[in-house]
């Protein structure tokens, strides 16, 4: 506090001296041209004397100033005030330096009238008094202005940050409550086939709830995380696979096509699971022939290509269906939270009958970011 107050005063007392140097110059240069030599020391002494009232007169300016300002709603009471103020401030400037004048310059000699002094120096120097006055009232409106000002702009800082933050944790929030509605969909799916095959094969039965907890313990497993390696989500997908086979058997038949450089790309944890629980229920379950779901991952510009398709019915009769199931509203809404406009989620036929579902996301790894070609690019003019 101390420091602060002696920084406070060195600025007053340094700027008022500034003041009184430029001016004790131009009024020896003044003397000196009309004759009327005076030393630059006693003009100098004169200045100083005069702006140094003013310096220890300024705090009480400054207070004034902040306690009455002149702005909107306080306009007419603050112009009272400071008439009346400024008035007074300059009566008392006066009145201290005719004597300090006196004590500094005066000559012993002669008689000195203080009454006489401040007319004389009352006619010459109260107006300028006054506009000394008002020149502090408006720096330091000013300053406050200016402090308002940065204040209102640090708050809108913290308050921008502030709604990042939560929009971020919202987004968060979402993504977890959509990925946590995948879970209890594909449980109940899964117990549901098991419960089924509990009645026909028990063997069988034991070795779905098996592969069951494997595939918990591979879910628990990314918990915290939004994305994992396309390599952990086809380990979870094989796993996923297996009880699925179990259940249908020949009827279906799974192609994967995997591009070896895609293996380390970023995906959205539980990403395929859903397209292809998808395909097998509207392709394989309602036929009974053999079926295939196709998987494949690609590399493409900056980008990576996930496809999941079937022979099944085709788009057409799918959209009623297929394309409305949880899984699927579930994975387009996660793409767009993590990605935006930088993803893709297409669903289209297949020549010859079936459904093809494509997804297009930025490609990166777990150790860089989003390759700077796919920032804010729609994926569709990577083609």
């Amino acid at each position: 506090m101390l420091q602060r107050s002696w920084k406070w005063w060195s600025l007053i007392f340094g700027g008022w001296t500034l003041f009184g140097i430029f001016f004790a110059c131009q009024a020896y240069l003044n003397n000196a041209y009309f004759g009327r030599p005076l030393s630059f020391g006693r003009t100098l002494v004169v200045w100083l004397s005069c702006v140094y009232i003013w310096a220890v007169l300024t705090p009480l300016i400054i207070r004034l100033a902040r306690q009455f300002p002149i702005e909107r709603g306080t306009y007419l009471r603050g112009l009272t005030v400071h008439l009346l103020a400024g008035t007074l401030v300059s009566l008392l400037q006066l009145g201290i330096y005719i004597f300090v004048r006196q004590w500094l310059l005066g000559d012993p000699s002669k008689s000195f009238s203080p009454l006489k002094s401040f007319q004389n120096i009352f006619v010459a120097e109260f107006h300028a008094n006054l506009l000394l006055y008002w020149s502090v009232v408006g720096l330091s409106h000013a300053y406050e202005y200016y402090r308002r000002y940065r204040e209102r702009e640090r708050r809108a800082a913290q308050l921008e940050l502030e709604a990042s933050r939560l929009e971020t944790q919202l987004a968060r929030a979402q993504l977890d409550a959509l990925r946590m509605q995948l879970h209890p969909h594909f449980l109940f799916n899964t117990l549901n086939t098991i419960s089924v095959l509990m009645k026909e094969d028990t063997a069988v039965a034991d070795r779905m709830l098996l592969r069951l907890s494997e595939l918990l313990r591979l879910t628990l497993k990314n918990t915290n995380s939004h994305e994992v390696s396309l390599r952990q989500e086809l380990e979870f997908l094989s796993s996923y696979l297996e009880i699925e086979q179990t259940r249908f058997q020949d009827r279906l038949q799974v192609q994967m096509n995997i591009d070896p450089d895609a293996l380390d790309a970023q995906v959205p944890h539980l990403i395929l699971q859903p397209l292809v629980e998808n395909a097998i229920r509207y392709a394989v379950a309602p036929s009974a022939t053999r079926s295939t779901v196709e998987i494949c991952a690609a590399r493409l510009n900056g980008h990576i290509e996930l496809q999941v398709r079937d022979d099944g019915s085709g788009i057409d009769e799918a959209n009623q269906t297929a394309a409305h199931g949880v899984g699927l509203k579930n994975t387009r809404a996660r793409l767009e939270k993590l990605y935006g406009a930088a993803q893709r989620f297409q669903l289209s036929s297949v020549a010859g009958g079936g459904l093809q579902v494509t997804i297009t996301i930025p490609f990166h790894t777990a150790t860089d970011g989003v390759e700077e070609s796919s920032h804010g690019e729609d994926p569709r003019t990577d083609r």
